[in-house]
């Protein structure tokens, strides 16, 4: 499966994903609808050109854009959703100083953790979708640096670099009750060990964390 559309999205079918915590020993099914996810992380290029920053320590029109804190993407996802004349995904609701997801919205926004880890397996139910060093940036291969997006191997739904180069921002709370505000990142990064970049792995940030080896891709919900 590899169904692009002209923003660069990938149709990713329904199913059920079983989510885990290490650190809790939890686990919890999710059953998802169909959605939209790009096939490679936001570019430096790419967020340039919506927000007219560049906030990258390193610089490079097709590296991963980093540095970049959760409610950054937030603010990409709804700027990229005005100039595609699409209804914003996310508010900033001033009671909480939190941000609000309107399901209804046909705009980009970040995947939830479940459609991540989803996308990532597309269909396998291994750590990972393929070997390692033919499909990640890792700490092993990567020099220590970042490299351009889609260098490596995609997985079976023509997803890149799910796995290693920057972790990636979804919507979810890792721990409310725990972490507050932390948000869940996924995939790992260039400077991660292999254990890292594994399809359940889940580290946290603050929201307004910013860090070199952190950056976001995006998604759409599909109408029903």
């Amino acid at each position: 499966m590899d169904v692009h559309t002209g923003d660069g999205t990938i149709a990713i079918p329904a199913g059920r994903v079983t989510l885990s915590d290490r650190r809790t020993r939890q686990s919890w099914p999710v059953d998802l609808a169909p959605y939209r996810m790009a096939a490679f992380p936001v570019t430096q290029a790419q967020f340039a050109e919506v927000t007219g920053e560049r906030p990258s320590s390193a610089r490079g029109d097709q590296l991963p854009v980093e540095g970049v804190s959760w409610w950054d993407a937030v603010r990409f996802c709804n700027a990229l959703s005005r100039r595609a004349g699409l209804t914003p995904a996310y508010r900033r609701r001033d009671d909480t100083g939190d941000a609000e997801w309107d399901p209804s919205a046909d705009g980009y926004r970040l995947p939830t953790e479940a459609e991540w880890e989803h996308a990532c397996r597309a269909g396998t139910a291994e750590a990972r979708y393929g070997r390692l060093d033919e499909i990640a940036w890792y700490r092993d291969n990567s020099r220590e640096r970042i490299h351009d997006v889609g260098g490596k191997q995609p997985n079976a739904w023509g997803l890149y670099d799910m796995l290693g180069n920057v972790w990636e921002w979804s919507w979810d709370v890792y721990d409310a009750e725990v972490y507050g505000a932390y948000r869940v990142l996924r995939g790992g990064g260039w400077f991660d060990e292999h254990w890292s970049c594994r399809a359940s792995v889940r580290r946290r940030g603050h929201p307004d964390f910013r860090i070199d080896d952190v950056g976001f891709r995006i998604a759409r919900s599909v109408p029903r």
